[in-house]
């Protein structure tokens, strides 16, 4: 699966930059697309059942095209899923697309992960932080997690930066273990 998903989403990538089309909206528009078609059981199994024709399943996007007002550059994104029949992998070529948009802008992808709700002070300033490790410019996605305590841990790739009263209380842990 990896492989088509990411041979899917450069392709698209590759469309968005050769014909310069706003970058951040076709990546909105392809993730509200997906969510639609992943949070709709018969939408699903319509596109993904061989026995209809294309055809029909492409007269339904463009039904939903309209309605989400989707440009047609996304549009016929779906359309070529349909026709190769890799709708089952619309999410995950939709996720990729937006790592391979982001990379490609030079954009780091960070998720931060906080014991409560941070202030938009705190936003900007986690980001900048993030923006002298990685020397990019970041996109943050946030989330919650009370176990951590207090602090922050941020995760940039492969690479996790561990700020959380949790995660110091267990390298404590760790090193008396260590020296005993």
């Amino acid at each position: 699966m990896a492989s088509v998903t990411s041979t899917y989403a450069r392709a698209f990538a590759d469309v968005v930059f050769m014909n310069r089309l706003d970058a951040a909206r076709t990546v909105q528009e392809a993730e509200s697309l997906a969510q639609l078609v992943s949070g709709n059981r018969e939408l699903r199994e319509v596109l993904g059942t061989p026995s209809i024709a294309a055809d029909q399943k492409r007269k339904l996007i463009d039904t939903l095209a309209a309605r989400l007002n989707v440009s047609n550059p996304v549009r016929n994104f779906l359309a070529v899923l349909i026709d190769h029949q890799r709708v089952r992998f619309l999410s995950a070529i939709t996720t990729q697309f937006g790592h391979e948009v982001n990379r490609r802008m030079g954009f780091a992808e960070a998720d931060i992960v906080s014991a409560r709700e941070l202030s938009a002070a705190e936003h900007s300033s986690l980001e900048s932080q993030v923006e002298l490790l990685t020397r990019k410019k970041v996109r943050a996605r946030y989330s919650q997690d009370s176990s951590l305590l207090g602090g922050a841990v941020v995760k940039i790739g492969s690479t996790i930066y561990d700020g959380s009263v949790k995660g110091q209380l267990e390298r404590i842990k760790a090193a008396l273990i260590g020296s005993s």
